[in-house]
């Protein structure tokens, strides 16, 4: 799936199931890959343990991204190991 970043800041994010989770404040990126890990819900706190907190429980793994055209559609939230 290919899309531009520009695009999806501000979307609103749905689960498969129609529950709304919140939007798309902002992206982690892989840069040796230059592909998307992460779809932020939450601006990303300058604390480590908020930081921590925030990938953690308001944020959605890209892998788990079903689609994007006027939301995006997700299949579950969080998920996965947090980055150090």
């Amino acid at each position: 799936m290919t899309t531009r970043l520009s695009r999806m800041y501000g979307m609103n994010i749905m689960t498969d199931g129609g529950k709304y989770l919140g939007d798309a404040q902002d992206f982690i990126m892989d840069v040796e890959s230059g592909e998307v890990s992460r779809i932020l819900i939450e601006q990303l706190p300058s604390s480590k343990d908020d930081a921590k907190r925030v990938l953690r429980e308001k944020s959605v793994q890209y892998k788990n991204v079903k689609s994007v055209e006027d939301v995006i559609i997700v299949t579950k939230m969080g998920g996965g190991p947090v980055p150090q």
